[in-house]
């Protein structure tokens, strides 16, 4: 596994430190959650999308497409975010009740169980590897 350099696992922490303020800010209902959620979002993804796994384990690149899943979705949840600030999407106000509202928490949930399962998983592994 590729490992990042310290400049990168910064920005990776950063990133994951402004995704846990933003949606914390959400939680009362603070209009700048979504901006502060989103580059977070983008900054964690990125630096995750960084480390590349070389190997051919079988089980190491599964749990390396569930942690891309997992990034993936967070990125959903800070457009979610974003559409439950303004309905920018062209669906009726209805449809917009029942699928966006609030939404983004249910998709930032099961982000976070697969990003958790994965890397916990991930360590196990690698460390059966060596």
């Amino acid at each position: 596994m590729r490992q990042l350099s310290s400049i990168e696992t910064a920005m990776m922490l950063l990133g994951g430190l402004l995704m846990v303020v933003g949606s914390g800010a959400s939680l009362f209902l603070q209009s700048w959650a979504a901006w502060v959620f989103a580059p977070g979002a983008v900054l964690f993804a990125a630096m995750q999308m960084r480390q590349r796994y070389e190997g051919s384990n079988f089980a190491v690149r599964r749990l390396r497409r569930m942690l891309l899943l997992s990034d993936v979705l967070f990125l959903v949840a800070a457009l979610l975010m974003f559409a439950n600030i303004a309905n920018f999407l062209p669906i009726d106000y209805l449809s917009y009740i029942r699928y966006v509202h609030n939404n983004w928490i249910v998709v930032l949930l099961v982000a976070a169980i697969l990003q958790l399962y994965a890397s916990h998983r991930m360590a196990h592994e690698l460390e059966k590897e060596k």
